[in-house]
């Protein structure tokens, strides 16, 4: 797995539950995550971004 940028990786310490979900990713769909979140310009996109992560919703 690639190294996680510092916004998901701190927006993903705040929310245990979308840590566990990117954890139980496959690594490519980890790498989708990681792609996707070059596209995020602010830290509430990041934070809404990593919610749907932890509520299980598609990503992308």
């Amino acid at each position: 797995m690639e190294d996680l940028p510092l916004g998901l990786g701190m927006a993903l310490a705040q929310r245990s539950e979308a840590m566990q979900q990117f954890c139980a990713l496959t690594d490519e769909e980890q790498r989708m995550v990681i792609n996707h979140t070059h596209q995020i310009h602010s830290k509430q996109e990041m934070q809404a971004y990593v919610d749907r992560l932890a509520e299980h919703a598609p990503l992308g």
